[in-house]
């Protein structure tokens, strides 16, 4: 088990790269034409009853694939992967998945707290030899001083303060979260729950990592009050989950940094892309102190 970067920590370019390799893997493996369904981390294509996933992975494509049939082994509900339709082409990973037809029902949160539960019961010893297991401190969006100076330009002195107090108050998050270890998903929000009709299916995980089980509740202690999201989930998370981590301090530290993470990020984005400053305007907001500030939106 490595403990370098996680499996996939940047973005697929929006270049020809992923169309080709996908067009490749599905003339291949004997699959219906690749179409593009999105791209954001890794590009995923429709071919039929199957899903290409192509990204830019540390690690080989196969491991995914091993990976997932662990985490289904421990009655975790997720895609299951198409055995045998993985590789590694052009510098990416490309590998097969179920299609899952997606039911137009809201998400059991219960469902989903349990499910991650049962993540964390995970033996470490039991995930594929070379699939990256790092601690989120390696996380390079978590390396908040190397972001904010690289911003710091774009940011006004309230703004700047109001970002540079969280880091500060929060410091010992390096160190709290390294304390009795599980196997954490990583990423646990709205966009990594597919719903079908037999119930959520937590999906992605290219983060997976080792740190103490507040990581996967963080961002969901603060989804109804930073991101306007129904204050119920959280709860039903916690029950399902079988402990409500709301009031506890390293939850709550990682909650406020992962909101620096996402603010920093997306004020980075608008040096490129002018469409990003207003979503990067309504985050400064709040870390300005403004008590109207609005709730923020995933872009």
């Amino acid at each position: 088990m490595s403990a370098a970067r996680p499996y996939v920590d940047r973005p697929i370019e929006h270049d020809e790269v992923p169309d080709r390799v996908a067009a490749r893997a599905a003339e291949l493996w004997g699959l219906q034409p690749a179409s593009l369904m999105r791209r954001g981390m890794n590009a995923l294509y429709e071919c039929g009853d199957v899903v290409l996933r192509v990204g830019r992975a540390t690690a080989p494509a196969h491991l995914a694939h091993e990976l997932v049939q662990v985490i289904r082994s421990h009655g975790v509900p997720t895609v299951a992967p198409i055995d045998g339709l993985a590789l590694d082409v052009d510098g990416v990973a490309v590998s097969a998945w179920e299609r899952v037809v997606v039911v137009d029902a809201p998400i059991d949160w219960g469902a989903v707290g349990a499910a991650v539960r049962l993540v964390h019961t995970i033996d470490p010893g039991q995930v594929p030899d070379g699939y990256p297991v790092p601690s989120p401190t390696e996380f390079p969006w978590w390396d908040f001083e190397s972001l904010l100076g690289e911003v710091t330009d774009l940011l006004d002195g309230p703004a700047r303060r109001g970002l540079q107090a969280a880091i500060e108050r929060d410091a010992d998050w390096r160190t709290a979260v390294r304390v009795d270890p599980v196997i954490c998903h990583g990423d646990v929000h709205p966009g990594n729950v597919l719903v079908a009709s037999s119930g959520p299916l937590l999906i992605d995980w290219d983060l997976l990592c080792r740190a103490a089980p507040a990581w996967d509740h963080a961002m969901l202690t603060t989804y109804a009050a930073r991101w306007g999201g129904d204050p119920a989930v959280y709860p039903a998370f916690a029950e399902g989950y079988g402990v409500d981590l709301a009031d506890d301090e390293l939850t709550r530290r990682l909650g406020e940094l992962r909101n620096v993470a996402a603010t920093l990020m997306r004020v980075g984005a608008s040096r490129n892309d002018p469409a990003a400053r207003h979503e990067a305007e309504r985050r400064l907001g709040f870390w300005r102190g403004d008590p109207d500030a609005p709730v923020w939106q995933a872009q």
